[in-house]
């Protein structure tokens, strides 16, 4: 017998609030960053928290909130070593000012590690449309479910994915079109890990693509650009692929 849908109604979700969850994500990090101007508008931060959960139909927005707000000094500590980490690993950088107002991969990871924090509060639906709205703006899809350990640094953040069920150790690097997935895509296996382990110190270079729950790169790894790995390696490894470069001269 087919399976019936129902259609979804927008009595207390409706497209607009995609809109307040974007304001409300950009107006958050300005506050996280900026003591003046947490001064002036963390008043107004609360209140568009407090009607977006009016809309997710959630009575107890307050002590939400409350609880969110203590962790913020928390988020901040690990967004600085972030900082540092991009400006460490990368030569381009030439001031920490630079890459907390120019970089895309950390604004990504200010927005995962807010919403993240989100999610272990069991708020629903929000911290994923959070993540969606740094997705559009950086082109880097992180899943607020993914573990990510400290002084995380994404590098040239374009096309990168890293799934639900990833955890990351710390000082950890990866680059553009880095893709942290699952090899099955079954609803059945929802619940499980399906998305791989990167232990602490490892660099994965461009297109790299990592698959499996199952799967553990080892501490202190390199992976090469253009590798595909399903299986887990040792630490201390490095993984390449060859590749063969044919040169030809133009004919006249």
């Amino acid at each position: 017998m087919k399976e019936v849908v129902s259609k979804i109604t927008f009595t207390n979700y409706s497209m607009c609030l995609r809109d307040a969850v974007a304001s409300f994500t950009k107006q958050l990090i300005n506050n996280l960053f900026d003591v003046n101007h947490l001064s002036k508008s963390g008043p107004e931060t609360r209140m568009q928290f407090l009607k977006i959960i009016e809309r997710l139909s959630l009575e107890n927005g307050a002590e939400i909130w409350a609880a969110y707000e203590s962790y913020f000094t928390e988020i901040r500590e690990k967004l600085d070593l972030d900082a540092i980490a991009a400006h460490k690993n990368d030569p381009a950088s030439k001031s920490l000012d630079e890459i907390y107002l120019a970089y895309p991969g950390f604004y990504a990871i200010a927005v995962y590690r807010l919403s993240n924090q989100l999610l272990k509060l069991e708020v629903p639906i929000l911290p994923r449309m959070m993540s969606e709205f740094a997705h559009g703006a950086t082109g880097t899809d992180i899943h607020p479910g993914a573990e990510i350990g400290a002084s995380f640094h994404i590098d040239h953040a374009t096309g990168i994915v890293i799934g639900e069920s990833a955890i990351i150790g710390d000082d950890v690097q990866i680059f553009q079109g880095v893709t942290l997935g699952g090899i099955q895509v079954k609803k059945s296996l929802a619940s499980t890990k399906r998305h791989p382990t990167i232990e602490s110190g490892v660099v994965i270079y461009a297109n790299a693509t990592i698959l499996g729950g199952d799967v553990v790169i080892g501490a202190n790894s390199v992976v090469g650009a253009n590798v595909c790995i399903t299986e887990s390696i040792l630490e201390n490894s490095v993984v390449t692929v060859q590749s063969e470069n044919k040169i030809f001269q133009k004919r006249n």
